[in-house]
């Protein structure tokens, strides 16, 4: 039986790993020092930075700004929930 991907008797040829090729050990890795791995590793670093779009100014302001509210309003509700659970545990257990 056949549908649109194809058989379901038969593998596809890319799931069949091809038994010729030896795997290697390290792959390009092994062949650098530690020192060049290092340095490579600090310019992907580099340029995956330059990257990033920064937010401006007035953007970072704003963010902050509602972090902080968010935090404040947090703060608030668990102190009344926890005020009131101490209440009602005094309550109860006298």
């Amino acid at each position: 039986m056949t549908d649109a991907v194809g058989s379901i008797d038969m593998p596809d040829a890319q799931d069949e790993a091809p038994e010729s090729k030896k795997a290697r050990k390290g792959g390009k890795r092994g062949k650098k020092g530690p020192l060049k791995r290092l340095a490579l590793f600090y310019r992907q670093i580099v340029a995956e930075l330059r990257k990033v779009v920064w937010p401006t100014r007035n953007q970072l302001t704003t963010y902050t700004t509602v972090v902080i509210i968010f935090v404040v309003i947090m703060i608030g509700l668990i102190t009344v929930i926890d005020y009131g659970l101490s209440n009602a545990a005094k309550y109860v257990f006298g």
